[in-house]
């Protein structure tokens, strides 16, 4: 059974009044909702509120779920107008540069579990976690939203085309325009 399927049965368990069910889904996708928020505040208590607001919001919608996109895919679309329209209420907006700062800090701290790190080398892994960030900030948001569903959430085309809602060819193009610009920001550090 595959991902999928399997999220598909808990959500139809959860949609006939298996609370159970619904908590199962909850314990697999808290995490990655809470990481996803967290890019959005900074303030743990704030992320953990929002992650709630989040699945409760999911929660209450959960019958008009109809399975058209994975329930991960639905669930991230909650999740992120959940956090937006929490800064709306706020007063505040998005930061534009630390969408992606987790992201460049687990690089930075992968690298150091590497074998053989030497201080030469954990340099060079900073500076391109840097330049990796640079480029990420430098990107319009529909190229860095999609790069960053792609490369470190994880989904498929066809997820990231649901989630944006916008063709699987756009989506492969800001792909495409995502890496380019990225590559472009590396090359003069990889160079021998």
């Amino acid at each position: 059974m595959s991902e999928r399927q399997a999220d598909q049965e808990l959500v139809g368990r959860a949609q006939s009044g298996d609370k159970r069910a619904f908590d199962l889904l909850v314990l697999k996708y808290q995490q990655k909702i809470s990481n996803l928020i967290s890019r959005y505040l900074r303030d743990s208590a704030e992320v953990m509120d929002v992650t709630q607001d989040a699945f409760l919001k999911a929660y209450r919608a959960l019958p008009g779920f109809r399975g058209e996109s994975a329930f991960y895919t639905w669930l991230y679309r909650i999740a992120v107008n959940t956090v937006k329209n929490h800064l709306v209420a706020q007063g505040r907006r998005p930061p534009g540069g630390d969408v992606e700062a987790e992201v460049a800090e687990q690089m930075e701290g992968g690298s150091r579990l590497r074998d053989g790190a030497t201080p030469e080398r954990e340099l060079l892994s900073d500076e391109i976690a840097r330049a990796v960030q640079g480029a990420l900030d430098d990107l319009p948001d529909d190229l860095r939203t999609a790069i960053v569903l792609r490369e470190f959430e994880g989904m498929s085309y066809e997820e990231i085309a649901n989630a944006m809602e916008c063709p699987i060819g756009t989506v492969r193009s800001r792909i495409f325009r995502a890496r380019d610009a990225i590559d472009k920001r590396l090359r003069p550090l990889l160079r021998p």
